[in-house]
């Protein structure tokens, strides 16, 4: 890879900040004369930093949009920072108990655990309002009934990067994932979070306004 010299950088920028924008201008905010950086010109675009429209001036090329995309920063990003707080339920609680909790709560899914706080089981609003329509006695019923089990729960863990827990949303067609990691005793799994598609989204905005 060449390495780029602190005046190629500078072009870049001023491409970056003012495009479209003429080589004379490049050198008059340099402070330089155009011929100057005429080599340097030709550098950047040969390695697609910047691009040239005849009569119109400098753009940014595509190696240059490439590394500087906001969007690149989602590829390093992990789970663990952007994931939120779960809602947890133990599995003794009534199928009314998970409806009226999912409502106040304003999520897509409620986390299961036993008496030990491992993680059991995942149910979601489809699979309440599956077992609720024309059911009068479901509510009653104990949500370990209605709930997806191990091993068929779609996890990740806090060091999973944000773009696999979106594979694992997309592939799996669900709306969020339980974030996990081993207790201290190491004989099973505790919740510590909730990663969804609304933090996805949320993610997405954010980066693409830079905020």
């Amino acid at each position: 890879m060449i390495e780029l010299t602190s005046r190629q950088l500078e072009i870049i920028d001023l491409v970056g900040k003012y495009a479209p924008i003429t080589g004379e201008r490049i050198a008059e905010l340099l402070g330089i004369s155009r011929p100057t950086i005429r080599s340097d010109l030709a550098v950047l675009v040969m390695l697609r930093h910047i691009d040239a429209k005849p009569k119109v001036g400098y753009f940014l090329g595509k190696a240059a949009l490439e590394v500087d995309s906001p969007f690149k920063h989602i590829e390093a990003m992990k789970v663990k920072d952007v994931m939120g707080i779960p809602v947890v339920l133990r599995e003794t609680v009534t199928v009314s108990d998970a409806v009226v909790t999912l409502f106040l709560e304003n999520v897509g899914s409620l986390m299961i655990v036993n008496q030990l706080g491992a993680l059991v089981g995942i149910v979601s609003r489809k699979d309440l309002l599956k077992v609720t329509l024309g059911q009068a006695s479901a509510n009653t019923m104990p949500v370990s009934l209605v709930m997806t089990r191990h091993p068929n729960i779609v996890k990740v863990n806090p060091e999973d990067s944000v773009l696999e827990a979106a594979r694992k949303m997309i592939h799996h067609q669900v709306d969020g994932l339980p974030v996990v990691k081993p207790a201290a005793d190491l004989d099973h799994e505790e919740v510590v979070g909730r990663i969804t598609k609304t933090t996805m989204t949320k993610l997405l905005l954010d980066v693409a306004l830079g905020t």
